[in-house]
């Protein structure tokens, strides 16, 4: 049950225990629970790093649980810690990368560059991606940015999918956090989950791309359009950058099937990208592209912002967003 919050199943086990037999030692436990003393003992390793377990009052021989009320606390704590990490460590990578990946994406079909490849138009796009598929062995990472998917884009993926996955190709692909309340996709995303695809979403990508065994990777020059055209990129030291771009996405992600977690502030991911983006200046417009999600739901959660920040324009809410600690402030 607290596997979300850091602790593996023997740990929450023997933390558990302890509650019930706060006067039992290594081998009391163990044998009430079914595990080793060796298990046991690394179990306590785990819960001391994790502050769960502390010296017991005039006996520092001897360990004793803190209350479940001070724990979930503590583990909440570093969880939210964790995540805020995460967050940075995805921005500066996204800085980083935004840079490099508009470079390429904005390559015109005449242009000339090593390890670049232009593709136009989507029936050029599908079937060169048909046949880079058939030479994928050992991994396929995809951004899907844009919201919900178009029925027609996952049809044509399907066969493409079925395949890799029957070949053992590892797939991971990470969706905006807006598909989490569209049916069909979260049935396709179900549907890859069950051939051994993994899932999970993220407030906002930087762009759509495939990454195929860390040494081919496709972007599509509009994330908004992706029968504009595409651009197919070879080159050792811009797939290590994707990649590690792909990483640090992936480990701020949130399994699809998992309840989307909420900031210090009470933020989900989604609602703290749009508070950025309002308090950037952006419409309402740019900020449904980012998320992926329509113009009215984009403006409500603009609106919802501002009312729970009291403000009543957009500039106020940035304002009272950095007042309030829910933005960093700017020199």
């Amino acid at each position: 049950m607290l596997t979300a919050l850091g602790l593996d199943s023997v740990t929450e086990t023997v933390y558990r225990a302890m509650l019930r037999h706060p006067a039992a030692g290594v081998q009391a436990l163990a044998d009430a629970v079914g595990l080793s003393g060796d298990e046991v003992r690394d179990a306590l390793d785990t819960l001391s790093e994790l502050a769960l377990v502390r010296p017991a009052a005039g006996d520092a021989s001897r360990l004793r649980a803190v209350s479940p009320d001070i724990g979930m606390e503590i583990l909440m704590g570093r969880q939210q810690a964790q995540l805020a990490a995460q967050r940075q460590r995805l921005e500066a990578s996204r800085a980083a990368a935004a840079q490099l990946i508009s470079e390429y994406a904005e390559l015109r079909p005449a242009t000339s560059h090593p390890g670049v490849e232009q593709l136009v138009g989507l029936d050029q796009i599908r079937d060169r991606l048909t046949m880079l598929t058939r030479e994928v062995r050992e991994e396929f990472l995809t951004f899907a940015p844009g919201g919900p998917q178009t029925a027609e884009n996952m049809a044509a993926s399907r066969p493409l999918n079925e395949d890799l996955l029957g070949r053992g190709v590892r797939m991971r692909t990470i969706y905006l956090d807006s598909v989490r309340t569209n049916r069909p996709t979260v049935e396709h995303a179900t549907w890859l989950a069950r051939l051994g695809g993994r899932i999970r979403t993220v407030p906002s990508l930087p762009t759509r791309m495939i990454l195929m065994d860390g040494r081919t990777a496709m972007i599509s020059v509009s994330s908004d359009d992706t029968a504009a055209g595409a651009v197919l990129l070879t080159g050792q030291g811009t797939l290590t950058a994707l990649c590690a771009l792909f990483e640090t996405t992936w480990e701020a992600a949130r399994p699809l099937g998992e309840v989307v977690p909420t900031d210090p502030n009470g933020l989900t991911g989604q609602q703290a990208t749009a508070l950025r983006l309002l308090a950037g200046g952006h419409t309402d417009e740019a900020i449904a592209k980012r998320l992926g999600v329509s113009h009215r739901t984009a403006r409500r959660i603009a609106s919802e912002l501002m009312d729970r920040l009291g403000a009543r324009s957009r500039f106020e809410a940035g304002v009272r967003a950095v007042q309030q600690g829910w933005l960093p402030a700017r020199p």
